[in-house]
C-alpha cells in the first residue's frame, strides 16, 4: 500500500469520526480526551538530505485535568520518502542503478497541554517526550566491497565505518535505530457540531539523537479530537 493511498484511508477515517460524533450531547469539559490526525512530516537536515516530506497517521489518548491542563499518551508513524541523494552514492558504488529504498519512523510519547478554549475556537501549547523507532529499507541486499569513502548517506542506511571508510564486506537490507525524543508545537482548534468534537491543526518540532544521524522534523498534523 503506497503513502497515496494510505493518506487516503487515514482522510476517510477522519470524516467519518467527525460525522459519527458531531451530534453528541456531551458538554465541553469531558475528563478524556482523545485525538486523530493526519501528520504531514517535513524532515530537517541532516536527515532532510536523504528523505523529502512523508505521511501518517497520528492517534492520541488522555485526561483533562482542568479545562486548561491536559497529558496525552500518544503513537505517530510517519512514512519517510527517500530522495534520490539518499541513494545516488550506493548505485555508484555498486555500480547498480536499480537500487531503492525507504523508511518510516514510529513514536510513542507522552505529552502535556496548555490549551486557551473558547465556545468555537481555541488555541494550545503541548510538549512531551518518548520513544522514536527510524527505519531505513532498501529495495536489495547490499554487501559492501572495500575502499569505500564513508559518507553521512551510508550511516544512514545502517552501515559502519572505520577509519574514513565504510566497513567492507557489511551486508545490509535494513536497519533501525531507537532513542528517546523530544517534542513541542503549537495548534488551533475549531468546533465542530456538538461539543467537545473540535477540528485541529497543529506544528510540532520532534528532535531525536538517533544513532548514525540525527532525526529533526517539523511535523503539521490536521485531525479531529475530543
Amino acid at each position: 500500500m503506497n503513502l497515496a493511498t494510505k493518506a487516503i484511508i487515514v482522510t476517510a477515517l477522519l470524516i467519518a469520526h467527525c460525522n459519527v460524533y458531531a451530534q453528541d450531547d456531551s458538554d465541553d469539559d469531558p475528563r478524556a480526551n482523545t485525538n486523530l490526525g493526519m501528520p504531514i512530516s517535513a524532515p530537517l537536515n541532516p536527515a532532510g538530505r536523504f528523505v523529502n516530506l512523508g505521511l501518517g497517521i497520528n492517534v492520541g489518548a488522555g485526561y483533562n485535568f482542568t479545562r486548561r491542563h491536559a497529558v496525552i499518551g500518544e503513537f505517530m508513524w510517519n512514512g519517510l520518502l527517500t530522495n534520490n541523494g539518499a541513494l545516488a552514492p550506493l548505485r555508484v558504488a555498486l555500480q547498480n542503478p536499480d537500487i531503492s529504498g525507504s523508511g518510516h519512523l514510529y513514536a510513542f510519547t507522552g505529552n502535556y497541554r496548555f490549551e486557551l478554549r473558547g465556545r468555537a475556537l481555541g488555541t494550545y501549547l503541548i510538549g512531551g517526550g518518548g520513544w522514536y523507532f527510524r527505519t531505513a529499507h532498501l529495495s536489495q541486499t547490499v554487501t559492501t566491497g572495500s575502499g569505500i569513502t564513508c559518507t553521512p548517506v551510508w550511516l544512514w542506511w545502517g552501515f559502519s565505518c572505520e577509519s574514513g571508510t565504510v566497513t567492507a564486506d557489511q551486508t545490509v537490507a535494513s536497519s533501525t535505530t531507537h532513542s528517546f525524543g523530544l517534542n513541542g508545537g503549537i495548534g488551533f482548534t475549531a468546533r465542530v457540531g456538538d461539543a467537545p468534537y473540535r477540528m485541529y491543526v497543529e506544528s510540532r518540532y520532534h528532535y531525536v539523537p538517533s544513532r548514525g544521524i540525527n532525526t529533526q522534523l517539523v511535523v503539521v498534523t490536521v485531525g479531529i479530537r475530543y
